[in-house]
């Protein structure tokens, strides 16, 4: 009853499991290329439009110009009546429609506000946002050169009639997501996320593996040993392959996708540290609760989409009810999510920090315990 002998034990039973390696290994690796390829290019830019240009005139096709000339989107059709661009968008030809409407040269040198119709699929958001923001940005610009031309007219100079019509201006500076795109806003707290439930499949297994062997009759090596020695080297065993995993996605997977990094190593490794803990606890709390493999799988799974929306960077935790608030907080991956991006994306100290990191310290506690009496009960009902 060596712990030599007991770390043996507890390697081959991991490393012989493969549905635990292709979890844990496969998992991570797989989804660090994955899950950010839908945000490889961070936002949609050159989205197709049509345009109907009802006014033929100078200015419209001036205006169609300047919407061509926008990131957002490029003109690809040119129709002659609305109609025909609701087929075309219908189709899935076009991604928006421009209409711009009769007399618009006319109402706009007269000083009046002509309409310019935008029209997208809806059901795209992303797509149709951006549509919608380069069609009204070009539709913007263009009023305030027009605007400029009159003010010219009356006799005010270029720099003055250009200071009446903006005077306020934007000069817009992101702080943390510089490039102002999905992947820095989406990836870290995803990646946290994957960390957290292939890990807690990964020891939900092992100790749904030995339910398994219990009501089969078989005895283990694991009910050999002393608890609390099967459960210290259950977490130093898996605490040492998640560290060099930990390390991957915020080394190597950050630098790759051009993620922000604003952490050090020394506060990285003190939040890691009982992040992996708690979520080892509750993989085992997990694997006594549930008697068969499979459904460590299932439920852990299950849990993902809930564990994400409720973790408080896609919604404000201000704009999450109460009540579900409070039950994320008993999930590891709420506190480690926000610990993470406090210190590593919004160049948060450590001692803004330090609540979550206490938080990880008391859910490994408190799964440690319910472990411990999970366990105990379980080799009382066997003996």
């Amino acid at each position: 009853m060596s712990w030599g002998n007991l770390f043996k034990c507890e390697l081959k039973a991991i490393f012989s499991n493969f549905s635990l390696l292709f979890t844990v290994f496969g998992g991570v690796v797989f989804y660090s290329f994955l899950y950010p390829l839908p945000y490889i290019n961070e936002l949609p830019r050159e989205q197709r439009v049509a345009v109907v240009n009802l006014d033929h005139s100078q200015m419209s096709r001036e205006l169609i110009r300047m919407v061509d000339a926008t990131p957002q989107v490029a003109i690809t059709e040119h129709l002659g009546s609305i109609s025909a661009a609701k087929v075309a968008l219908e189709d899935r030809q076009v991604d928006g429609i421009l209409v711009i409407p009769e007399h618009f040269y006319r109402d706009v040198m007269m000083g009046t506000s002509p309409t310019l119709a935008y029209a997208g699929n809806a059901a795209l958001f992303l797509v149709y946002g951006t549509v919608v923001e380069g069609l009204n940005g070009a539709g913007n610009a263009l009023g305030v050169k027009a605007k400029i031309d009159r003010m010219m007219l009356t006799g005010d100079g270029a720099v003055e009639a250009s200071q009446h019509v903006t005077a306020m201006k934007l000069n817009m500076r992101p702080v943390f997501n510089v490039t102002m795109g999905y992947i820095n806003y989406v990836v870290p707290a995803v990646f946290v996320l994957i960390l957290h439930q292939t890990l807690l499949i990964g020891v939900g297994m092992m100790g749904a593996t030995e339910n398994e062997a219990r009501t089969a009759g078989k005895t283990g090596y694991w009910a050999q040993y002393p608890i609390w020695m099967v459960m210290a080297v259950r977490a130093i065993l898996f605490s040492l392959i998640y560290l060099p995993l930990v390390m991957y996605y915020f080394g190597f997977s950050y630098v790759y996708y051009g993620v922000n990094r604003l952490a050090s190593i020394h506060d990285l490794i003190m939040m890691t540290i009982p992040f992996l803990l708690a979520v080892i606890m509750l993989g085992m709390v997990l694997g006594q609760l549930l008697p068969r493999c499979e459904l460590v799988t299932l439920v852990v799974l299950l849990s993902s989409l809930p564990l994400v929306f409720s973790a408080g960077f896609i919604w404000p935790p201000s704009a999450i009810p109460a009540a579900i608030n409070y039950i994320a907080q008993l999930a590891p991956s709420t506190a480690a999510i926000n610990g993470f991006l406090g210190l590593n994306q919004l160049g948060a100290s450590f001692a803004q920090e330090i609540d979550r990191w206490g938080q990880l310290w008391l859910q490994f506690v408190g799964f440690a315990a319910i472990s411990y009496w999970l366990m105990r009960r379980a080799r009382k009902l066997r003996s």
